[in-house]
């Protein structure tokens, strides 16, 4: 067993405890959460003592390109079209072994900063397969790409060729999803093929939506930089005459539990659609506020119910993955950054039952930091199902 004292512990499904205490039972959950002195030490336990700091539940990144944390500050592309055909040029130069190593540096700075689950798309696999390896926390949305119809069947054998090859690394803490990228780069009979697939196969799914001007123009006009490109490819381009929003509507896509990343171009009715389609949000205002999008209508999303975590997106985008600047950014601080950092991302990831809160029965998914926002925290040590993955030094 292994007992954590802390001069204060959030448990956030209730209210702050001074001078508390948690107990972990040796199966890594949650026996025991209240004042210090209420909390056992039975024999053997070990016993952790931060009588400066605040013990809280791991934060939940919604949204991570991890496999690319290589990369950061590697494309300086002023405009959103040239800056994703960019990201493509620098992948396909990426060789495997950078990838993998990518892929630890960005779930050991999670680690570092406190986060404890991790919401990943990627198209490589090296995020699921680090996670498995490192006795980490996730869901790894598997990427799949392809603009054209006429290679909507292809598109479709790499999918599930994908899947077939990373389902058996899948468990209680790593989960496997799959995730049609963008309007701008997969076309409407792949977002059904997508879909279907995923129904079929009980497969989480996660889209890009609405994130951008150039993606609204494309769609609802068949116009703009995107649309552009994909007609220099040979790509017939049809002008939908709806929002982003809509088409996926339309197309089948947005489905109960289906995680929408930014969502920045995303009208009231919109809004109303999203909530009929019992979505839920990863909301990245750093990443947004970077590629010039605007600002995503939280609180508007929030009024109508609809569940919202905050992500960072890549180090590409921001320049690290400090979910505590993105509670900044949102202007949430205090209480309400701490929620939306821990509870309201685990229900956007649909991880609620298990951990975002510090609760009898719940994964021992906890942080130990300094302060809360708006003063800057440092972690002192983070903790998945009871096992420290992150300490710092003495």
């Amino acid at each position: 067993m292994l007992r954590v004292h802390a001069s204060w512990v959030h448990p956030v499904a209730a209210p702050p405890i001074p001078d508390g205490a948690v107990l972990v039972g040796d199966d890594g959950r949650i026996i025991g959460v209240g004042p210090h002195p209420h909390i056992p030490t039975p024999p053997g336990t070990e016993a952790l003592e931060f009588p400066d700091a605040i013990l809280v539940p791991g934060l939940v990144n919604c949204h991570t390109h991890l496999e690319l944390t290589h990369l950061a500050r590697a494309n300086h592309a002023p405009e959103f079209a040239k800056w994703i055909r960019r990201v493509r040029e620098l992948k396909e130069a990426t060789l495997p072994e950078e990838f993998r190593r990518a892929a630890e540096d960005g779930i050991r700075d999670c680690w570092r900063r406190g986060v404890t689950a991790i919401a990943e798309t990627g198209s490589t696999g090296v995020v699921m397969e680090t996670l498995a390896e490192l006795g980490g926390r996730g869901i790894v949305y598997q990427e799949v790409f392809g603009p054209d119809p006429a290679k909507c069947v292809q598109s479709m054998v790499e999918l599930t060729a994908a899947v077939a090859r990373l389902r058996p690394l899948a468990s209680d803490r790593v989960r496997l999803g799959v995730s049609p990228h963008a309007p701008y780069t997969v076309s409407a009979p792949l977002y059904r093929a997508v879909a279907e697939y995923a129904r079929r196969e009980d497969l989480p799914v996660a889209v890009h939506l609405a994130e951008s001007r150039e993606e609204t123009e494309l769609v609802r006009d068949g116009s703009g930089p995107f649309a552009e490109a994909l007609r220099a490819r040979g790509i017939t381009i049809e002008a939908r005459g709806c929002s982003p929003v809509q088409y996926l509507v339309q197309l089948g896509v947005l489905a109960s539990g289906t995680l929408c990343i930014h969502c920045v171009q995303a009208g009231q009715d919109d809004v109303l659609r999203l909530r009929a389609a019992g979505v839920t949000i990863a909301h990245c205002p750093r990443s947004n506020h970077a590629h010039g999008h605007g600002t995503a209508p939280l609180a508007a999303f929030r009024a109508a119910g609809v569940r919202v975590g905050l992500g960072t997106d890549s180090v590409m985008s921001v320049a690290d993955l400090d979910l505590w600047a993105e509670a900044e950014a949102a202007d949430l601080t205090g209480e309400a950054a701490l929620r939306m950092l821990t509870l309201e991302g685990a229900c956007a990831l649909g991880w609620e039952s298990e951990i975002g809160s510090l609760e009898v029965g719940k994964q021992a998914d906890l942080a130990v930091v300094t302060a809360l926002p708006p003063d800057r925290a440092a972690t002192l040590l983070t903790m998945i199902a009871g096992r420290p993955v992150h300490q710092a030094p003495a």
